[in-house]
């Protein structure tokens, strides 16, 4: 079940895709990781789809990953007392605290007061992900006077966004503390937090998570990009969430945000994903647009570790298709010579000093100019192995670890292939260890040469010091 590439499938689960013969053909086709999308579906919904991809990963004996996506704070409209009104460009039009009085095309109910205690004059208020844009003349603590920007219709229960503002709130609501202790207690791999605003959001998951899970900051707010080394660095991967993030900026400014993001987690060693609208087209269309499929290879030149599909395997009608196709895309790219010079003249030269950052060069120096058939991480922590894939190097990377939690995490890591083994005592015994595991995969064989990262002593984490190389008898 050796991947023929090294960027990595995200698939969501979903109303399309929630039965074995669906989840394991979507495995099968290519997805490495799984999300629940806790913005929709009940608890046992949720954890009927994690059973089933568990009975598949001891069925297929490779690890997967699953992420559970948290909702976040959605700040919504009230509902209106007549259905949908149409707001036209010049109208005044007020939002207020009073969620019992039903809104008509003069008011709505605005029921959140962060948005006011964070407003200023000329500030703008999105609706319906930006379709109707509101100005603001003036506010209080419990309502704001607006001006139509661009008008439309509104009805209830739409979303309104904030755009350039930092909003005194924090990203968790009491929905979300609830799915966040069902979710760990079910054992998801990874915690995607949404609307992170600055790295207090990260540190504040992570007080409750305590290790149990990895942390995915999903930056879909403006803010977010104004800390993104210190959000970075707080988190443990990164997701770039374009639907928001297009709404709360101009979309022409999304494609450079791309770029900059997944240069800033290439630098620190951290997984990121590129996220939502990859083959939007596919939720009811066999075959994706070239425009989309270009939109995925572009992901992958820019050397983002996994990309994601959202509706496309959850509602759509071609779930397996769209893991299909995006398998293909991925493979085909990573093909083309032009792909390899684009990764390495993505490589952070001196951007670390610590004796795993040298390994790390030295790692990929040596699998480039020996041709070695693998490169292995053993390791507790998954260090190592994310150590070896920030460097891109040409050997698949297999990251050998004693604990399954981080061999379905390292499941979401570029070029990785985790694999399950026992705790190591010795160099020696993970050398031999090492060079059974990569024939059994058929990763390697008789004769190739083969490179082991680890660090020293063992079982103790972000000690990646040790490099071997070796031949296999």
């Amino acid at each position: 079940m050796h991947r023929q590439r090294n960027a990595k499938i995200v698939a969501t689960l979903g109303p399309a895709s929630s039965d074995r013969d669906t989840i394991e053909a979507l495995f099968n086709a290519g997805a490495d990781v799984f999300r629940l999308n806790f913005s929709h579906g009940s608890h046992a919904d949720h954890k009927q789809r994690l059973d089933i991809i568990r009975a598949i990963e001891r069925d297929s004996g490779r690890p997967i990953g699953v992420l559970l996506d948290l909702q976040g704070p959605k700040l919504r409209l009230g509902a209106f007392v007549d259905g949908p009104v149409t707001l036209q460009a010049g109208d005044s039009f007020r939002l207020d605290m009073d969620h019992e009085l039903l809104g008509d095309r003069h008011r709505a109910p605005l029921p959140h007061a962060e948005i006011y205690a964070a407003l200023e004059v000329g500030a703008e208020l999105l609706i319906d992900d930006g379709r109707v844009r509101l100005r603001v003349e003036s506010f209080g603590p419990e309502h704001a006077e607006t001006r139509v920007v661009v008008g439309g219709r509104v009805s209830d229960r739409k979303g309104v966004n904030v755009p350039g503002v930092v909003l005194p709130l924090s990203a968790m609501t009491a929905k979300d503390h609830a799915d966040l202790d069902y979710g760990l207690n079910l054992g998801v791999d990874w915690i995607a937090l949404s609307f992170v605003q600055r790295p207090e959001d990260i540190e504040e998951i992570k007080r409750i998570v305590n290790g149990r899970a990895g942390i995915v900051a999903k930056l879909e707010k403006p803010a977010a990009i104004h800390s993104l080394e210190a959000i970075v660095t707080a988190s443990d991967a990164i997701m770039v969430a374009r639907g928001d993030l297009g709404v709360e900026m101009p979309p022409e400014q999304v494609p450079a945000i791309q770029k900059r993001i997944v240069r800033a987690c290439r630098k620190a060693g951290k997984p990121v994903i590129v996220a939502t609208q990859m083959l939007e087209s596919m939720v009811s269309a066999p075959v994706p647009t070239r425009a989309e499929a270009s939109d995925v290879a572009t992901a992958i030149y820019d050397g983002a570790d996994a990309v994601m599909l959202s509706a496309e395997s959850a509602s759509g009608q071609y779930p397996r298709d769209a893991v299909r196709i995006m398998d293909s895309i991925i493979a085909r790219t990573e093909a083309d010579p032009h792909y390899r010079e684009t990764v390495a003249s993505g490589l952070c030269a001196g951007a670390g000093t610590l004796a795993s950052d040298g390994i790390g060069a030295a790692v990929r120096s040596v699998a480039s100019t020996m041709q070695v058939a693998a490169v292995v991480a053993y390791t507790s922590s998954g260090y190592s192995a994310l150590r070896m894939a920030r460097e891109r190097p040409h050997a698949p990377i297999v990251g050998m670890t004693p604990r399954a939690a981080i061999a379905r995490r390292l499941a979401l890591a570029w070029g990785v292939y985790p694999v399950l083994c026992h705790e190591v005592v010795d160099v020696m015994e993970m050398s031999d260890w090492a060079a059974r595991t990569v024939q059994r995969e058929g990763v390697a064989q008789a004769g190739d040469t083969i490179v082991i990262s680890a660090g020293i002593p063992f079982g103790t984490p972000g000690t990646t010091n040790l490099l071997r190389t070796m031949q296999l008898a």
